[in-house]
């Protein structure tokens, strides 16, 4: 039996998908509702996430110059992580009493190994100056802030840092907040000050009064008693939050019998570290107060949870302190989105006009809603590419566009010429999309070719481009 023709006009995908309109418009409706379903649970985000290939090292040295810290303790750590199996780089930071160290890690290693072998390593080191605080290590990760809400006032930054953390903590309570953190906010210290009258007097030391607080302001297990009714845990509760807590621990008994206590011999102060960070708006102190995107939030909703929140508090809070709402990216997002919708608009108005004067108004109608299924139906796709809506792929999305207005009036102009020739209604479709389909496909080629480049940029920048395409 012979093959059929592939010039037959019957013959090939194209012409049984015209010949076949339930299968057609099936196809469509799928596309429509499909991607109006999947679309709501798509991940919107203003840049995709991707993972750093980083472990970065953090070690405080308080009062040390940079080049204290890059001999007593830069050197040191590089010496034993340079050689450790899926370190590919190292790079240090001496600063005025910090250490910064980011390790680049070799692609595809399995990170959370080689972040062990590196603890295991630096808490082998023993040749860490005395006042080296503990080293902080951790994988390198990049979170998505949406929008920083800025506390000011010309307050005292106790006042700014209360109002910040109630701020803070009332958006950790809303819904569609997840992660919200403080930020060039001084950590807070309760510093005891004792005298040098008073240490003679008495036949103390600073290490012996240190000593003293830390023993009774501990807050640990003690493990279980178990009893006929259960096990009860014990567990030892003095933790002290506040410099007037500190006041009632004794230090020392005088020859009467009289214990004196921190709040007898030394000055309690409630306060903040003594660092070099601060920050300003409109010349007055403030205290920022960062909000994230976490899983599918959207920055869109979480920009909106946040104002309508400012709304509500600006009613309630004193005279002299303000709020104001910088670097909120949500409008970059949204900026984006319009420009999306709007050439998605003017593309179809275009088109259907265009069509509709110089060809014919059915065929343009056809045509016109072509644009709109295509885009619509991409969305059933998303989900298995693991990509998501971001401001790469919005840009995407508009270049994507572009091409497809122009694939449909290059399409609808052959078909009606067809339709001149004096060819039926059917076959002028057929022959027309078949005379088409070439030129278009290799069209649509050079545009992937063009960006095709892109899948092997290495490192960081490869990373971002992966998850945005």
């Amino acid at each position: 039996m012979a093959s059929p023709d592939p010039s037959s006009p019957r013959s090939g995908p194209i012409a049984w998908m015209t010949h076949h309109t339930v299968a057609a418009n099936l196809v469509m409706l799928i596309f429509l509702i499909g991607g109006f379903v999947i679309l709501p649970n798509v991940k919107q985000e203003v840049f995709p996430d991707f993972k750093v290939d980083q472990i970065r090292v953090t070690v405080p040295y308080p009062g040390a110059s940079p080049e204290e810290v890059e001999h007593g303790i830069i050197l040191s750590i590089e010496d034993v992580v340079r050689g450790l199996d899926g370190v590919k780089d190292v790079t240090a930071t001496a600063a005025e009493g910090m250490a910064f160290m980011k390790i680049e890690l070799v692609k595809g290693v399995n990170a959370d190994n080689v972040l062990q072998d590196v603890v295991n390593e630096i808490d082998g080191i023993q040749s860490f100056p005395e006042l080296a605080e503990e080293p902080i290590i951790s994988l390198a990760e990049v979170r998505n802030q949406v929008v920083t809400v800025l506390v000011y006032g010309d307050q005292e930054e106790q006042t700014l840092r209360d109002v910040a953390e109630r701020v803070r903590d009332d958006l950790l309570q809303r819904p569609g907040i997840t992660l919200v953190e403080l930020g060039l906010a001084r950590p807070r210290e309760i510093a005891i000050e004792v005298p040098k009258r008073h240490l003679r007097a008495y036949g103390l030391t600073l290490n012996r009064i240190a000593r003293e607080i830390g023993e009774a302001a501990i807050d640990l297990p003690g493990g279980g008693v178990k009893t006929p009714g259960g096990e009860v845990l014990l567990r030892t509760q003095e933790r002290r939050d506040f410099g007037r807590e500190y006041a009632d621990i004794p230090l020392v008994s005088t020859p009467d019998g009289t214990n004196l206590t921190v709040g007898d011999l030394a000055t309690i102060t409630d306060g903040f570290e003594d660092t070099d960070e601060e920050a300003y708006f409109n010349g007055q102190r403030a205290v920022q107060v960062k909000v994230f995107r976490v899983g599918m939030e959207t920055p869109q909703s979480v920009s909106d949870d946040v104002h309508a929140y400012l709304e509500e508090l600006r009613l309630e809070l004193p005279d002299g302190i303000g709020l104001a709402v910088w670097n909120d990216v949500s409008e970059v997002y949204r900026d984006r989105m319009n420009l999306l919708l709007k050439n998605a608009f003017l593309g179809l108005i275009l088109v259907l006009l265009l069509l509709g004067l110089f060809l014919d108004l059915k065929l343009a109608f056809w045509v016109t809603v072509g644009l709109p299924v295509s885009i619509i139906g991409s969305f059933l796709f998303i989900p298995f590419t693991g990509a998501s809506i971001n401001m790469v792929s919005l840009l995407a999305f508009i270049i994507t566009l572009g091409i497809i207005v122009d694939d449909a009036v290059v399409a609808g102009e052959i078909i009606y010429q067809k339709r001149e020739q004096g060819l039926p209604l059917v076959q002028a479709a057929i022959a027309g999309a078949r005379e088409i389909a070439g030129p278009i496909m290799f069209a649509v080629l050079t545009n992937i070719a063009a960006f095709l480049p892109l899948f092997f940029v290495p490192d960081t920048i490869g990373n971002f481009r992966e998850l945005s395409i």
